[in-house]
């Protein structure tokens, strides 16, 4: 009977034997805390969670209440340092933790440098990333900012550099880099400008409207009558023998023209 005793005693008194598992949560530290919401027992007697660790290390939050704070600045964690959060509850209930996505990365990045060099290469560098977002690259062409590459962000706080070949139009090129971050929110760069010394390329269409030859490569887009675009590609030669008869615009280089295509539309 007194061995019966010790046993119940020790399973009223150790919650880790009574644990039924464990809320995680990963991702990287963006100077804000998380609030848990933190439901009694059924019994009514003390609440759902017993213990709180950040990448290993217990919590000295107090967990015994209704609500408790995660709060990271007793292990000193600096922003953007990668965090695993483990939530360790009783077995007839489940903690809630409010707002999880204090911990997804937001597009935080400040330049420090961006130009373009005598190669065509774009380079920037960067500070204060808080998590690993690509970098968009975009290129203002043909009235608007299109996406030309990506390149992986770093997601460091300290200084950052990248590079990225681009591929110039005639005249004055645009670029800059966008990230976009939690909740579908952006954040972009100022804008850097390059004269480019490329030939402004010219066309020509052959008599059976089947296809456009550019005097030289270039970027080229073909839209129809209500915007949709149908063709798009890099290239001195463009094929447009399945378009049916009509108008149509054509982008390529830095301007923008429209074209008739006669005849019907051939298809291989």
């Amino acid at each position: 009977m007194k061995h019966f005793l010790l046993f119940a005693l020790l399973v009223f008194l150790s919650p880790a034997l009574v644990s039924a598992g464990t809320l995680v949560l990963e991702g990287k530290y963006q100077s804000k805390n998380l609030y848990v919401l933190n439901g009694p027992m059924e019994n009514g007697v003390g609440f759902c969670t017993y213990e709180v660790s950040i990448n290993g290390e217990v919590s000295t939050d107090e967990v015994n209440s209704s609500s408790f704070e995660i709060d990271f600045s007793q292990f000193q964690i600096k922003p953007g340092t990668p965090v695993i959060v483990k939530i360790k509850h009783k077995d007839d209930c489940s903690p809630r933790v409010i707002n999880p996505e204090v911990l997804q990365p937001r597009a935080t990045f400040e330049v420090v440098d961006i130009n373009i060099d005598k190669n065509g290469i774009f380079n920037w560098s960067t500070k204060n990333e808080m998590g690993s977002l690509p970098y968009i690259v975009e290129q203002y062409r043909w009235h608007k900012w299109i996406e030309i590459g990506e390149v992986t962000g770093k997601g460091n706080i300290d200084k950052n550099s990248y590079s990225f070949k681009l591929l110039l139009h005639s005249g004055e090129n645009k670029f800059r880099v966008r990230q976009v971050g939690y909740g579908d929110i952006s954040k972009k760069s100022s804008t850097v400008s390059f004269i480019s010394s490329v030939p402004e390329p010219t066309y020509i269409m052959g008599k059976d409207t089947k296809g456009i030859l550019f005097s030289g490569e270039t970027l080229y887009e073909v839209y129809d009558a209500y915007g949709r675009v149908l063709k798009r590609g890099y290239g001195r030669n463009l094929n447009i023998s399945n378009l049916v008869k009509g108008n149509y615009y054509l982008c390529y280089d830095n301007v923008i023209t429209d074209f008739v295509k006669k005849g019907k539309p051939f298809f291989d």
